[in-house]
C-alpha cells in the first residue's frame, strides 16, 4: 500500500509526519509524494489556534473532494491525525463522514496495522492518552538530503499558559534521555545533516523531570562533540530559563548559531500575569541584555500577541515600544485567538477583532523597517550559508546561521560552480531588502 502524508502546522508536526512515514516504510509499505498514486491519504493537522484549525479543515476538506473526484477502483482511504484530532477527534468524527479514521498523536506506531485492517464502511477512531515518560519513534523517514533536520528532544508542555491548548493536547513534559538524542544526531550526521534544530515546546524545559534541573546546556556539549554537524539551532526557549550557563556555551560553541527563538508573546507585567507568563518587564530586559552582551552578533527571533483579554491601550503602548526600543532581528506578530477550554478564553475583557488586528499590524510596519535596516547593516559583510535550492531564473536561495529554515530570511546569490542543498559557502552581501538579503559567492 501506498501512503501521502500531507502536513499542517509547526516543525513539532513534520517530526511526527517523518516518525509516521518511516514507521509505515518499516511495515514493508510505501510513502509516495503523489496523492492521486496513493491508497491512503494522511492529513496531519495543526490545533492550535483558529486559523490552523481552519486550515486544517479544509486541507481534509480537499483531500476528500480529490478522494471522491478518483475514478479508481479501491477508493482510497483518508486518514485524520495530529493535534486537532487529540484535541477534537470526537467531533471530527461526527462532522466530517468523509474521514475514515482519526487517529490521535500517540498511535503514528499502530498506523499500519490499523490501514492494513479497515475495511470500507467501517469508520475508526484510534486516540489514546499521553505517555508518563517520551515514547520514541521506532523508525523515522528521511529526505533524500537530510543537510537539515529537526530533532525532538521533549514532548508535552507544563508551562500551562492561559491561552494555550498543547498541555491538553500533548500532555505533561517529558524530556528524551540524551543518550537517545545524541545516537540519532549521530545517524544523522553519518547521513549528511549538517545542521540539526532542536524542538520541543520548551527546549530550555529540558532534562528537568530526568536529571532534577535543566540539562540543556548539558544536551549541547554532547551535540557538539559529532563530527559532520556543522549548525545547531534552538527554537522555542522560554526566558525564564535562559540560564547564565546556557549562555555561555552559546558563546563559547562555535556550532550553536548565534540564533535564538524566544516566544515573549508580552512584556506588559499586566498582561504578563492573565497570561500566566514567568517573565516579567524586568526579567525579559535583563535576559535580553545578558544575551547580546555575551554574544553580540545574536539574533532574536520572539513572537508577541496583541489583543489579549485585559489588554489596555497602555499595555499595547508598552509593548509596541519595548518593540520598537529592543529591535528585535526576528519578529512574529499575532493577533490573540480565543480558544475554547483554555482560561483566557472564559476571560471577560475578550478584545474585538478589528482591534486585535489593528494592533498587531501597526507593530509589523514598524518591525519591516527594522528589519530592513538590520538587513542593510550586512552590505559588505562575508558570510557562511547553507544553500537550500535554486529559483527559476537560476540564482542560489541559501541561509546564514541566523535564519531557521522557511521561517526566517534567505540570502540569493549566483554562483559559476554547480551547488547542492546543504553545501556551505561564503557570501558577500550587496544588497539587502525588507527580509532578504542578495550577495555573491566568494571563491
Amino acid at each position: 500500500m501506498k501512503l501521502y502524508i500531507e502536513t499542517m502546522g509547526c516543525p513539532k508536526n513534520f517530526n511526527d509526519s517523518e516518525g509516521a512515514a518511516g514507521i509505515w516504510e518499516n511495515s514493508g509499505m510505501t510513502i509516495t509524494d503523489n496523492p492521486y498514486d496513493a491508497d491512503a491519504i494522511m492529513v496531519n493537522t495543526c490545533g492550535f489556534i483558529n486559523d490552523a484549525k481552519q486550515e486544517s479543515i479544509d486541507m481534509i476538506f480537499d483531500m476528500a473532494r480529490l478522494i471522491d473526484e478518483d475514478e479508481s477502483v479501491n477508493r482510497k482511504v483518508l486518514i485524520v491525525s495530529g493535534c486537532l484530532t487529540q484535541r477534537f477527534g470526537d467531533e471530527l468524527y461526527e462532522e466530517i463522514p468523509e474521514i475514515d479514521i482519526v487517529l490521535g498523536v500517540n498511535e503514528y506506531e499502530k498506523l499500519p496495522e490499523i490501514v492494513r485492517n479497515f475495511k470500507a464502511g467501517q469508520r475508526q477512531k484510534h486516540i489514546g492518552c499521553n505517555a508518563d515518560t517520551f515514547a520514541e519513534f521506532t523508525a523515522r523517514k528521511y529526505e533524500d538530503n537530510p543537510y537539515t533536520a529537526t530533532v525532538r528532544i521533549a514532548e508535552g508542555c507544563n508551562n500551562c499558559c492561559t491561552y494555550c491548548v498543547i498541555p491538553m493536547i500533548r500532555g505533561g513534559y517529558r524530556s528524551r534521555p540524551w543518550e537517545a538524542v545524541v545516537d540519532e544526531v549521530k545517524e544523522m550526521a553519518a547521513r549528511g545533516t549538517k545542521e540539526i534544530i532542536l524542538i520541543a515546546q520548551d527546549v530550555t524545559e529540558y532534562g528537568t523531570d530526568l536529571y532534577g534541573r535543566p540539562s540543556l546546556p548539558m544536551l549541547l556539549r554532547y551535540l557538539c562533540k559529532i563530527e559532520g554537524i556543522r549548525w545547531i539551532r534552538l527554537m522555542y526557549c522560554y526566558e525564564d530559563k535562559i540560564t547564565d550557563e546556557l549562555i555561555q556555551i552559546m558563546a563559547e560553541e562555535p556550532k550553536i548559531c548565534h540564533y535564538i527563538d524566544i516566544p515573549l508573546q508580552h512584556v506588559s507585567d499586566n498582561v504578563l500575569g492573565r497570561m500566566n507568563r514567568r517573565s516579567t518587564n524586568e526579567s525579559i530586559r535583563n535576559t535580553i541584555g545578558r544575551l547580546r552582551k555575551a554574544v553580540p552578533d545574536i539574533h532574536i527571533r520572539t513572537t508577541f500577541i496583541t489583543g489579549f483579554p485585559g489588554e489596555t491601550e497602555e499595555d499595547f503602548d508598552e509593548l509596541y515600544d519595548f518593540a520598537a526600543e529592543m529591535r528585535f532581528e526576528r519578529l512574529g506578530v499575532f493577533a490573540y485567538s480565543q480558544e475554547e477550554g483554555t482560561v483566557a478564553g472564559d476571560m471577560p475583557d475578550q478584545i474585538e477583532e478589528e482591534i486585535k488586528a489593528e494592533r498587531a499590524d501597526s507593530i509589523m510596519r514598524m518591525q519591516i523597517e527594522i528589519s530592513k535596516e538590520v538587513n542593510e547593516s550586512k552590505i559588505g559583510q562575508t558570510l557562511d550559508v547553507m544553500v537550500d535550492s535554486m529559483d527559476e531564473e537560476g540564482a542560489y536561495i541559501g541561509r546564514t546561521q541566523y535564519d531557521a529554515p522557511e521561517i526566517d530570511n534567505s540570502v540569493i546569490f549566483k554562483s559559476e560552480t554547480q551547488l547542492q542543498p546543504g553545501d556551505m559557502v561564503r557570501v558577500k552581501v550587496t544588497d539587502a531588502f525588507d527580509y532578504d538579503l542578495v550577495g555573491i559567492m566568494e571563491d
